[in-house]
């Protein structure tokens, strides 16, 4: 029996989403980023020993808005992106473009 060529991530995304580029493959990486900025921010709410009900008083929204942030269910504003790292967190937020 022949064994199968394991394929890299990348190889897997080509073959699954459509090669770098494409609207799927766009969509898919715009997700990735989102879901990586919503766990940064549960991770930092986690490490400053905050549960999502302070978190949210602190930035003055519900508990549910600070849920749906760190499931990745709703869009952020770069107001709210500084108001939960630089006054609840008491961190610099920087953004980088590539």
């Amino acid at each position: 029996m022949a064994k199968k060529k394991q394929l890299t991530f990348e190889e897997l995304l080509d073959r699954e989403l459509g090669l770098e580029g494409t609207e799927n493959r766009k969509a898919f990486e715009s997700k990735t980023r989102f879901f990586e900025l919503s766990d940064l921010i549960k991770t930092a709410r986690v490490e400053a020993g905050m549960t999502q009900q302070q978190l949210a008083d602190k930035i003055g929204t519900q508990k549910s808005y600070i849920s749906k942030i760190e499931n990745g269910n709703c869009d952020l504003r770069y107001s709210t992106l500084l108001r939960i790292f630089e006054d609840a967190f008491g961190k610099t937020l920087s953004i980088i473009v590539e």
